[in-house]
């Protein structure tokens, strides 16, 4: 039975191998320090955390995530070490929540590796504090302990290491967060929490808040999608069957909110269903080192017919641990599939690939959606499973087309003029479904192109007339479209701090502003290089988004002032490539850029509709 620890108390550990699950439902950042027996840590080598997650006997992720599953091996810790400390910290300055008073208590469980809960603990009380020691594993008289700890440290991950006896603190605190933040870039952002809920449905999201989860099988159903209708009578086990998928089944006023929350849904179940059966098999194969382990550390059982027959018998066992764990997941994929052929085929204009018959009955929106496909993303084990990878509007961050080599490029064997062109592509396709979303004239379309080698990418907006000016090309262009873009975000910034939005120029354009910006570092001086770095970081609040393409070796020449650039921005690609997380428990998904399909004219009939649509605007 499973031990609901509270502060300060301790329990057995039965096993060497454990599994720390962690539950935060925000993002958090799962780490560990590692003490000798007076509990004192040596030095930054004895902490485990996302820019260094691996030590002898503990191994933790490489990102800030809702859910987190730390491996430990008390066999395979270095003998001086005593104490396994568990800490958790919240990303600071990346806009999310900056105290744990502000989220939902979050809960531990140690585990087996095959999820037999050993002890839980719920972190309560906490209100000011940004990070918290959670519990520690302890070696007392050879016999290892877990103790449920709590301390919360209102002075964060600087506090709580100094606590720990570590000098510099602030230092080792810093380079924490500049790895959380590192790998929070690559992150799909989760959907923020909706307004418009039912109370039913807000009744549902209280419950589940304060009810702890327990350990044992995991619910994949996504805390916002609605669950079936009861049924009457109980179903014989053997004639039981999935309900038939239905597009928007999930909650929502409208039906683009529920199938919104529904690609959400897919998308949590796809990445819990695939870390359960990661972790099966992790088990499976971790049972079968052991019981091989146990036959050759014995020389008596090392040969012969008897070693033989237990060596077969371990890689029996672990042949069906992964059989049985292939088969839940095939059992899940099958469904989310069945949801997936339906949920595609029903998804609007903002949500649907280039491929969608929907595209074919376009219309100039009159409203906003509330949020933008920029691709799909999918996992190895299912490679056909594709699922829209929606980020909601207006867009918190710019996006950067990387033109870059990189492993998935010389995968496919492209070389670097066919990825540039790929990824100028790329941009076009991006920059033309945000236009066409929105209301005409709700975006102006700026291009910087020194060089003026994107030609013949640019010309499905080139030739609509979707631009609002031709592409600026040369240091002066460059230049030029910069400095109106910068003072219109200084304009539009000091209006609304001062509460005078009305004071704003009459000819000032107040539609939304993307501005593409090719062949990044190619035709910036320093000057031009501060300004984009400016309207990376305050232009999205003020509606001035930036489209980069551009090869981040290319820009190595400006240093590391250019790193904040590239965090400010979202990554994709233009060919797949496995580089982006989800939110949940940070598998690796392959994003698959939105193609428009070979010989297809789409786009144009699409631009064409907008540039007609659009009233005449000064930029």
């Amino acid at each position: 039975m499973t031990a609901e620890l509270v502060r300060g108390q301790n329990h057995p550990l039965p096993h060497a191998r454990l599994e720390i699950r962690v539950s935060a439902r925000e993002p958090v950042m799962a780490g560990a320090t590692l003490g000798d027996e007076d509990g004192r840590v040596h030095g930054p080598e004895w902490v485990v955390h996302p820019g260094a997650p691996a030590l002898p006997g503990v191994e933790v992720s490489r990102q800030a995530a809702a859910d987190h599953r730390l491996a430990v091996d008390l066999d395979a810790l270095p003998a001086a070490v005593h104490r396994v400390t568990v800490l958790l910290a919240l990303p600071l300055g990346l806009g999310g929540p900056d105290r744990f008073g502000a989220v939902a208590a979050p809960f531990v469980s140690v585990t087996t590796l095959d999820g037999t809960g050993i002890a839980d603990y719920t972190l309560t009380g906490l209100d000011r504090e940004s990070a918290v020691v959670a519990l520690e594993l302890y070696r007392r008289q050879e016999a290892w302990k877990v103790r449920a700890v709590g301390q919360g440290y209102a002075g964060g991950l600087t506090a709580l290491l100094a606590d720990q006896g570590l000098d510099p603190a602030a230092d080792l605190a810093g380079a924490i967060q500049e790895a959380i933040a590192k790998g929070m870039s690559r992150a799909v952002a989760a959907p923020p929490p909706r307004i418009a809920r039912t109370a039913r449905t807000a009744e549902g999201d209280r419950a589940r808040r304060d009810t702890p989860p327990t350990a044992g099988p995991v619910d994949y159903t996504h805390p916002r999608r609605q669950a079936p209708p009861q049924q009457a009578a109980p179903v014989p086990a053997a004639s039981r069957q999935p309900a038939a998928p239905v597009a928007g089944d999930a909650s929502g006023w409208t039906m683009e909110e529920r199938l919104y929350n529904q690609v959400w849904g897919m998308f949590e179940d796809l990445a819990r269903t695939t870390a359960a059966y990661r972790s099966a098999v992790d088990f499976a194969e971790s049972r079968m080192d052991q019981e091989l382990e146990r036959v050759l550390s014995d020389p008596r059982s090392r040969n012969g017919a008897g070693g033989d027959a237990v060596r077969a018998a371990a890689r029996a066992k672990h042949d069906e641990l992964t059989a049985r764990a292939r088969e839940a997941l095939d059992r899940d994929l099958a469904q989310l599939t069945a949801e997936a052929q339906v949920v595609e085929p029903a998804l609007p204009p903002a949500f649907a690939g280039w491929d969608n018959p929907v595209w074919h009955a376009y219309r100039v929106p009159t409203e906003a959606p509330m949020a933008l496909r920029l691709g799909d993303l999918h996992l190895p084990e299912s490679p056909e499973l594709r699922i829209p990878m929606l980020v909601r509007l207006p867009l918190a961050r710019g996006l950067w087309v990387d033109s870059g080599r990189s492993e998935a490029a010389e995968a496919v064997g492209t070389d670097d003029a066919v990825l540039r062109r790929l990824a100028m592509d790329t941009a076009v396709s991006l920059a033309a479904r945000i236009v066409a979303v929105h209301p005409a004239g709700e975006y102006a379309v700026h291009v910087i192109d020194p060089a003026g080698s994107a030609a013949a990418s640019l010309a499905p907006l080139t030739g609509s007339g979707v631009l609002a000016g031709p592409p600026a090309s040369g240091a002066g262009g460059v230049s030029d479209v910069l400095g109106r873009l910068t003072d219109r975000v200084d304009l539009v910034q000091m209006a609304v701090r001062g509460g005078a939005a009305d004071s704003l120029p009459p000819d000032l354009d107040t539609a939304e502003q993307l501005l593409i910006v090719n062949d990044f570092p190619h035709g910036f001086d320093d000057r031009a290089v501060t300004r984009l770095r400016y309207l990376a970081d305050e232009g999205p609040a003020v509606g001035v988004h930036l489209l980069m393409v551009a090869d981040r070796d290319d820009a190595r020449a400006y240093g590391p002032v250019l790193d904040p650039l590239w965090r400010a921005l979202l990554r994709v690609t233009p060919v797949p490539d496995d580089h982006l997380a989800d939110p949940w428990v940070g598998h690796a998904w392959t994003y698959e850029p939105p193609r428009v399909p070979e010989g297809s004219g789409i786009l144009r009939q699409v631009l064409s509709q907008v540039a007609d649509a659009r009233p005449h605007r000064r930029p």
